[in-house]
């Protein structure tokens, strides 16, 4: 063979040889921890062979040496059971296999096999060789691969048994369950003596930082240690590790350091290089801490010692076919951005020790994270006691360096720490004080593995207080109209010393008090189903920014989940509509957490007469220290619709108000004129600066009650007779599904197709031969025949919390919010006998819109279809259709859905929907 033809064949054996190592198409083939990363890794994510072990005989009969042929196929790191998997859930015990080669490169590295989360005792072979048990569902662990033949394929098989265990801290599982492995795999090459964990303790008050090194085990010698630290200012560190111990503490000066905020998350890389071991990671440079609101005695979270108005979101972190695993690292940038560009500054991850990545996309993106401990659903029992605290070590060891992170939660609402006990003859379930003792034994724990941060012994609900806590924190869910009257129970009961939400025998110490879940969908009867969230969140908001002493409040949440549909987005991540950008030019969700905020107070709709003089209360909030000068341009800009649905404005006015960094105050009440007519009035509040950048935007709404007007002057000039009739009176209907009417004959639904056919009595002195034109206008929509309005269809008794499932329309309370999915229909109208027209509905939508469907409710807890509302149909009247009407003397209206779009067909009244009339008949002279 000649050189050139031995070279290259060499050349072609090498590229083979590379492409056996290469990465195939797997999923999340990103390193999986950005905080603790070797160089030399390779992802075992993708297809493995998997069998189910439902009478758990594979120890038994040696299925971990590989001459069991597993028969099914399963995509890691996905749970066994979830979409995403590509198999069922068919038992609580199975089992994965893998070839895998470790590149002839390594020789001379230890090698381990890591797995980043899996749930619950999983024990791993090579070979046939164990190399070793795991018991937790939410931590990595390693295993170091000790029988290995370098380029060789060897076999990796995986055991994993996910029993329920009453003492396992299964967490929200039941909206999906974490079965098996559900966070990537991976083996590594690590040195000799390997760095086993790194922990950056940030100083901002020293401009330094501590780095903490530690062993699994001592070194027999000392080992050079060297850090180079990336920024403006690269620095570059040597120190030596002492012999025979496994932990090291020393101090790095950062020079002007940049500090890690939400504006800026700036985030410093570290290279840690320990003899033969290197490892990349990052840390931020920030303080947390509490701090007083300026010109106040109320204690605030403090970020680099400047308070913080926390305004956060619940984070379920599930997702539809991956359930505890997303399908991406895209994705889960995502679900930061999208807490993010709605003006939230944080998220809590609840009931789940979420995945390093998404971490990541906190601190890289700056938005803080709340981390909860999963809860076991038991009883608070040795094994649960030891449960909880193994994973509350492990997690603050693996997270301790994301700078997003500013809170551990030990407990959620008490659940799994009541015992049953007998009293009187009645089991009770009850937070004993032994109990009460650990868990303030656990805050402590976690305050000696990380002072740097706030700990919260217990989210508390539902009667239960706190321990020993670093946040007095707090959960309600009220309807709108109920806020006022909490916040200021809880203005007035919260104090230093205070006993309100404290167990007895613990005190409120100098903590911030902070809402750390609200929301209205468990503040209704039964809970709400799927509804428009919007207006009780506004009304929510403006109370909460009435009373600073309340340093924040978590919304439940950001996300649906399987049987909660009050997320600021779907389950799948699409977006909700709630209309304030239609009642309001430019606004969204961002204006409700605006860190400038002008509120109206709790009330955002009100019943006045025409020219009615009212005042409007004004409460300006400044969560900032933003130099704005000494003052704002407030605008005011009043328009709305009349008893004909036309939009009308009524004038704008502006005014100057007082503006300080860090003010809350009350602020002069606003004085304004209503219109002389029947109208719903919206009063639109601009906030501007003195450089004319909006700062905030927000309303206020008046419903100008009356008798519905005979004659009108149209937005033409000319003069109108109006015939209007309530849409409860029709004098026939027919539809396919179901016809029923809601408050009253407030609003009339007919599901599927048919007709609701109205006779409209032609008033003596109306002098048909007169009339110009003619018209028919009335407010309508799609309507869609929800489950909760079938029969039998009532929700029995459930345990939501465990995963029971139901519709989202299928809660009395429900109507289900406007969202990207439509559902249209088309109407067709006759006028005595004569066709006028047929007109598409694009939907049958609920939201901020449906200003009267909300204003009108009972206030009983319950909810009737608020927030439903329709489209303003103008129909032309046939001129052959009005000389019949004056033969007969009556008009008559047929609405009609036929079998081709069998959308149904709703129609409101002058006190439901967005226009305040009722069908109604125009003529004009």
């Amino acid at each position: 063979m000649t050189t050139l033809k031995r070279l290259g064949f060499m050349l072609f054996c090498l590229l083979i040889f590379k492409q056996s190592y290469s990465q195939e198409n797997i999923p999340l083939p990103e390193h999986p921890r950005p905080d603790f990363e070797r160089s030399e890794w390779l992802n075992l994510n993708g297809n493995w062979a998997f069998e189910f072990d439902k009478n758990d005989e594979g120890e038994k009969t040696q299925w971990y040496k590989g001459t069991k042929k597993f028969t099914k196929t399963i995509s890691v790191p996905f749970p066994w059971g979830s979409p995403l998997s590509g198999v069922k859930d068919e038992a609580d015990i199975a089992w994965y296999s893998k070839s895998i080669t470790i590149k002839p490169e390594w020789k001379g590295k230890r090698v381990f096999v890591t797995i980043g989360a899996s749930d619950w005792k999983t024990t791993v072979w090579l070979d046939g060789k164990e190399l070793g048990t795991h018991q937790g569902g939410y931590t990595p662990f390693s295993f170091e691969l000790t029988n290995l033949k370098y380029g060789t394929k060897q076999n990796l098989v995986i055991r994993v048994d996910d029993k329920r265990r009453d003492f396992t801290l299964y967490g929200k599982q039941g909206y999906g369950n974490a079965r098996g492995l559900w966070q990537t795999i991976y083996v590594e090459a690590r040195g000799q003596n390997f760095l086993e964990t790194l922990h950056f303790t940030p100083d901002v008050d020293k401009n330094q930082v501590k780095i903490t090194a530690y062993l699994a085990s001592p070194s027999s010698k000392d080992l050079d240690l060297n850090v180079e630290i990336g920024g403006n200012q690269k620095v570059s560190v040597h120190e030596t590790f002492p012999k025979n111990t496994t932990e090291y503490s020393f101090i790095i000066p950062i020079s002007s350091p940049r500090l890690w905020t939400l504006d800026d998350p700036y985030l410093y890389s570290a290279t840690v290089k320990l003899g033969d071991d290197e490892v990349k990671s990052y840390f931020g440079m920030r303080k947390i801490s509490t701090a007083y609101l300026p010109n106040t005695n109320y204690m605030y979270v403090a970020l680099n010692n400047k308070p913080i108005y926390l305004q956060l979101a619940l984070d379920q972190s599930y997702h539809p076919t991956g359930f505890y695993t997303f399908p991406s690292d895209e994705f889960m940038k995502n679900e930061i951005l999208l807490a993010r560009n709605i003006g939230l500054n944080g998220i809590r991850t609840h009931i789940k020790v979420d995945v390093p990545r998404k971490l990541y996309w906190a601190d890289k993106l700056g938005v803080l994270v709340m981390s909860d401990l999963p809860n076991f659903w038991g009883e608070p029992d040795k094994n649960a006691q030891q449960e909880s605290e193994y994973t509350l070590k492990e997690m603050i060891k693996r997270d301790y360096n994301h700078p997003a992170i500013f809170s551990w939660i030990t407990f959620n609402e008490t659940w799994g720490l009541k015992t049953k006990k007998e009293i009187d003859g009645k089991k009770q379930s009850i937070y004993l004080p032994e109990t009460q003792k650990w868990v303030a034994s656990v805050y402590r724990l976690a305050k000696s593995l990380d002072a740097t941060r706030l700990v919260e012994d217990n989210s508390i609900c539902c009667g239960a207080g706190h321990t020993e806590t670093d946040i007095n924190s707090w959960h309600e869910y009220l309807p709108g109209e109920g806020w006022e009257k909490h916040l200021k129970t809880i203005d007035e009961n919260t104090f230093v010393g205070s006993e309100f939400h404290y167990e007895k025998g613990y005190k409120q110490t100098d903590v911030p008090n902070i809402n750390s879940e609200c929301g209205n969908v468990w503040g209704y009867e039964g809970s709400t189903g799927d509804v428009d969230w919007s207006w009780d969140y506004h009304r929510m908001i403006n109370t909460f920014r009435k009373y600073p002493k309340i340093a924040g409040w978590l919304y439940t949440e950001h996300h649906d989940v399987i049987n909660e549909w009050n997320g600021y987005f779907r389950f799948d991540r699409s977006e909700k509509e709630t209309g304030v950008g239609e009642l309001v030019e430019g606004m969204a969700i961002k204006d409700f957490h605006s860190d400038i905020y002008l509120s109206t107070g709790n009330e955002i709709s009100r019943s006045v007469k025409p020219k009615e003089e009212v005042s409007v209360p004004l409460y300006l909030s400044v969560m900032t220290d933003k130099d704005l000068g000494k003052s704002l341009n407030l605008k005011i800009q009043l328009y709305g619709y009349d008893a004909l649905g036309q939009k009308k404005s009524w004038g704008n006015t502006s005014k100057t108000i007082p503006y300080q960094a860090w003010s809350q105050k009350e602020l002069e009440p606003l004085k304004l004129t209503m219109p002389d007519e029947k109208a719903v009035v919206i009063a639109a509040l601009i906030l501007e600066d003195n450089a004319g950048n909006i700062v905030h935007r927000n309303f206020t709404t008046f419903i100008i009650e009356g008798n519905s007007p005979t004659e009108i002057t149209l937005l033409s000039g000319k003069k109108a007779k109006l015939i209007n009739i309530e849409p409860k009176n029709f004098s026939d209907a027919h539809w396919s599904k179901k016809q029923w009417n809601v408050l009253n004959g407030a609003k009339v639904n007919g599901a599927g197709a048919g007709y609701f056919e109205y006779k409209i009595k032609v008033p003596t002195d109306a002098n048909l031969a007169n009339v110009i034109s003619a018209s028919f206008v009335a407010e309508v929509s799609a309507k869609q025949l929800f489950v909760k309005d079938l029969e039998n269809s009532q929700i029995k008794n459930t345990d939501y919390m465990l995963g029971a499932k139901a519709e989202p329309s299928q809660n009395k309370n429900a109507y289900p919010m406007t969202d990207a999915s439509r559902y249209p229909t088309a109407v067709s109208v006759k006028i005595n006998g004569i066709f006028a027209g047929r007109y598409d509905l694009p939907n049958d939508p609920a939201d901020h819109r449906g200003i009267l469907s909300w204003h009108y409710q009972p206030q009983d807890r319950k909810l009737y279809e608020a927030g439903s509302y329709g489209y303003r149909l103008g129909v032309s009247i046939p001129q052959k259709a009005l000389e019949q009407a004056r033969l007969s003397g009556e008009l008559v209206i047929r609405l009609e859905v036929d079998e081709s779009l069998a959308g149904g067909l709703a129609i409101y009244g002058d006190k439901f929907g967005r226009y305040p009339m009722n069908p109604t008949v125009i003529l004009v002279y």
